[in-house]
């Protein structure tokens, strides 16, 4: 997207915040370490100072793009088992690995889908002059 507002075309593209946010950083500036813990991350950029969340139930779109994503992995999962084991299903071993995957998936995804929809949130809202300090941003791009 171009015309982002205070820093002309020098925001970063869609397609390379999309890739940052799935890297678990930034979308605007690209540094790394935004979680103190698995699922806690920082409220504020450490290098741009981008506010991720940017309006008051941001994070609803994350758990959203959460839920899609475990639900299509478990689908899919799902699926091929079933086939791969027509016309014996074993019930029990199905049932426990995909219960296993059920909790396993979200968990893992679930900093992804922060970092992510925060890059989503940005493409569909850019943002606004005073959300990041530009001259970092800029620094980039030279």
């Amino acid at each position: 997207m171009t015309g982002r507002a205070g820093a002309g075309d020098a925001g970063p593209s869609n397609g390379r915040m999309i890739g940052r946010g799935l890297l678990r950083r930034c979308p605007v500036c690209g540094t790394g370490h935004q979680f103190r813990w698995w699922v806690r991350m920082n409220e504020v950029c450490h290098r741009c100072g981008l506010t991720f969340e940017r309006i008051e139930g941001h994070w609803i779109g994350a758990i959203g793009i959460n839920t899609i994503v475990s639900f299509g992995i478990l689908l899919l999962s799902m699926v091929v088992s079933f086939v791969a084991t027509l016309p014996d299903l074993p019930v029990v071993p199905l049932m426990v690995g995909h219960v296993a995957l059920a909790v396993v998936i979200p968990t893992l995804f679930y900093p992804i889908s922060r970092t992510l929809w925060t890059a989503i949130d940005i493409a569909m809202r850019p943002l606004e002059p005073h959300e990041v300090d530009w001259s970092v941003v800029l620094a980039d791009r030279t």
